[in-house]
């Protein structure tokens, strides 16, 4: 159901070996399993499978060329990954694009068009009222699944209530549910006795931050703002466009971590994850304010994490922590939850 990931393949001998190189073809995934488990092999084994050398998973022992050594499994995961964090990041910007479109061409006219039907592929909903209901009638007709996308920090008691009734009715009708949250929102309890009265019909996985509100019912219909305060919605159900935010959702989805997971080490004492995410933004060059919007977190905090930082990476200036930032390697992607390569038990890439 999610969509595949790899690395881009130029010159990797695809008519040999047409396959990506997150999943390794039957005999590559022998030949880089032993050499793992017994820290090289025998150059003669890889010629059957040159997929292992052109895609760097085997590379010359510099103390005798006649033998193969390995490249570490975490490695190859950090480049895996980083290729998946950029499409995300790709995707993300697409998305708001998209939606920025679509509300400068509903601008132009009428929110209804007149003698459109309920099979109308994009309508804005306009006020609280007109959204609920088109919410209701969403979840009335749903069947198998619902996913959703919830920015911002703790979820407030009166936004848990205010689905609860959907919730629970899909639940009595057997349909699974998908959540995405920011990390910060693992911290509220209103959150945490929704899920546990829910059962294991919800799924809830954590990411640094997350795209804007997206709630998508059975792949076919899906709900997304159309302005900051939230007044007006549009109900998207043209088939490519609903589509596109599912792929975007699973590629989210593939990269969070379960809420019932601890987040990963910094690996770097004196570090939280959270100030490894606002040492990424602050070497991007964003705003205190832009930080913690996108970390669902208030700038009070936001900045008392940043002095934090600075205490911790002995830095006297925001300059100097900038500088300090790179020279630590916190200026690229957070850690990201474990993903299992071929023959090898799973781990976290941090």
């Amino acid at each position: 159901m999610e969509p595949g990931v790899g690395w881009a393949m130029a010159g990797l001998g695809a008519d040999d070996h047409p396959h990506g190189a997150d999943r390794l073809c039957e005999a590559g995934d022998r030949v880089y399993s032993r050499a793992v488990r017994r820290g090289r092999v025998p150059r003669a084994d890889a010629e059957p499978v040159p997929c292992l050398l052109e895609l760097a998973l085997l590379h010359p022992d510099p103390d005798d060329m006649d033998w193969l050594v390995p490249t570490a499994p975490q490695e190859v995961m950090t480049r895996l990954l980083r290729g998946v964090h950029d499409e995300v990041s790709e995707s993300q910007r697409r998305v708001g694009a998209a939606v920025a479109a679509v509300e400068r061409y509903a601008g132009l006219g009428p929110s209804v068009v007149p003698g459109a039907g309920e099979g109308t592929a994009i309508r804005v909903l306009d006020g609280l009222s007109r959204i609920q209901a088109a919410m209701d009638e969403a979840t009335e007709a749903c069947t198998t699944e619902v996913l959703t996308v919830q920015p911002g920090g703790i979820r407030p008691e009166h936004e848990l209530t205010e689905g609860l009734h959907r919730a629970l009715a899909l639940r009595g009708r057997g349909v699974r549910m998908r959540d995405l949250y920011t990390h910060v929102a693992r911290h509220g309890q209103g959150l945490l006795n929704y899920l546990e009265l829910m059962g294991g019909t919800v799924q809830a996985r954590t990411l640094d931050e997350v795209i804007d509100r997206l709630i998508l019912f059975d792949r076919t219909v899906a709900f997304i703002p159309a302005n900051a305060d939230r007044t007006l919605a549009l109900e998207l159900r043209h088939p490519a466009l609903v589509e596109y935010l599912v792929t975007v959702f699973e590629r989210l989805w593939r990269l969070a971590i379960p809420l019932t997971a601890p987040l990963p080490d910094t690996g770097i004492e004196g570090i939280s994850h959270r100030e490894q995410s606002i040492a990424a933004l602050l070497a991007e060059g964003h705003q205190d304010a832009v930080i913690a919007e996108r970390l669902g977190i208030s700038v009070r905090t936001c900045r008392a994490h940043i002095a934090r930082l600075s205490e911790t990476l002995g830095a006297a200036s925001r300059t100097q922590l900038g500088v300090r930032i790179a020279q630590v390697g916190l200026d690229g992607p957070t850690a990201v939850p474990s993903i299992t390569l071929p023959g090898q038990e799973s781990r976290t890439v941090r």
